[in-house]
């Protein structure tokens, strides 16, 4: 039987957006002590210690990870955005240069941690139209599948060959708003009781998704379970199409009306109103882990509306 291994200090790498916030939240209530390490200061009440990192250069940071059990790296600028040239640089820029220069800092103490949990996207399988992916699907062409693969591939160069490794590949993340975004759902939920939460495009483009409650369990799975090696997809076993989330949505805000968007209307209307890319509310995924249900993972939040209605 693989008996979980006990937690010591666990660094969080680019910790104080929402996912990282998250799981800082779940760790300390475990007694695991955490420290965050990114620009800015974590917006929310925190029991956990920040160390400032500009998540490209060496520094005094670095001896954060000299004895910790575990670090987890999170970095990567957000893709919620209009895909400029200079942003899209930024994107894979961003995660390459954190995950070499965090190879480079465990090669630097004397004790580093005995595991390393690296984010990648389930994006990385692009934008298939109705096939659900497991983790040794094909990759997918554009933006996302190359900043994924750039992304996994310079991890598998950073870490130590003595080092346990773990990719998880991530859907949408659906959570509270803990002073540091919410996440996107928090966007989602606004439109819906506006009665703008309707159709997108087609409406058939696949929402993989998972609670935050199982992306920390998956996380802490990750770090404490010795058989948990190599890449896996963290994301609901059960995704929906956008229409299906949307309607769950309108159904646990208490709105009846979700009011379509046309292709047309967010092409026009995203990049303007909501400073933000058309392609990531018109394309999509359904994606789903092999992998841990093979292992026996269970999600707490297997399906949708239970998951949403335990966060609004």
């Amino acid at each position: 039987m693989d008996t979980p291994n006990p937690i010591g200090t666990v660094v969080i790498a680019g910790g104080s957006g929402f996912v990282g916030t998250s799981l800082a939240t779940h760790l300390t209530a475990l007694g695991v002590p955490v420290v965050v390490l990114s620009r800015n200061t974590p917006q929310a009440t925190s029991r956990w210690r920040h160390v400032q990192w500009d998540a490209r250069t060496l520094g005094d940071w670095q001896q954060e990870l000299d004895g910790a059990s575990g670090l987890v790296n999170l970095v990567g600028r957000t893709v919620d955005c209009v895909k400029t040239p200079d942003h899209r640089d930024e994107i894979l820029r961003s995660r390459v240069e954190a995950t070499k220069v965090l190879g480079t800092a465990v090669r630097a103490v004397a004790a580093p941690p005995p595991v390393w949990v690296q984010m990648s996207t389930a994006h990385i399988y692009g934008d298939p139209p109705s096939v659900v992916c497991h983790e040794d699907s094909p990759f997918g062409l554009g933006l996302a599948p190359v900043v994924g693969k750039a992304w996994e591939e310079t991890f598998h160069e950073a870490i130590l060959p003595e080092q346990r490794g773990v990719i998880l590949r991530t859907s949408f993340v659906i959570g509270l708003d803990r002073g540091a975004g919410g996440g996107a759902l928090a966007r989602l939920r606004f439109l819906a009781k506006l009665g703008f939460g309707g159709r997108v495009g087609s409406g058939t483009q696949g929402m993989s998704w998972i609670h935050e409650a199982d992306m920390n369990a998956v996380f802490e799975r990750a770090l404490t379970k010795g058989s948990m090696t190599g890449a896996y997809i963290a994301s609901s076993p059960n995704p929906v199409s956008q229409a299906e989330f949307m309607r769950t949505l309108r159904k646990a805000v208490g709105m009846p009306i979700g009011l379509p968007a046309f292709t047309w209307m967010v092409r026009l209307g995203a990049p303007i109103v909501m400073k933000t890319d058309p392609e990531l509310a018109l394309y999509g995924r359904y994606v789903a882990s092999r992998r841990l249900a093979e292992e026996g993972f269970e999600f707490r939040f297997p399906d949708l509306g239970p998951a949403i209605a335990d966060l609004t």
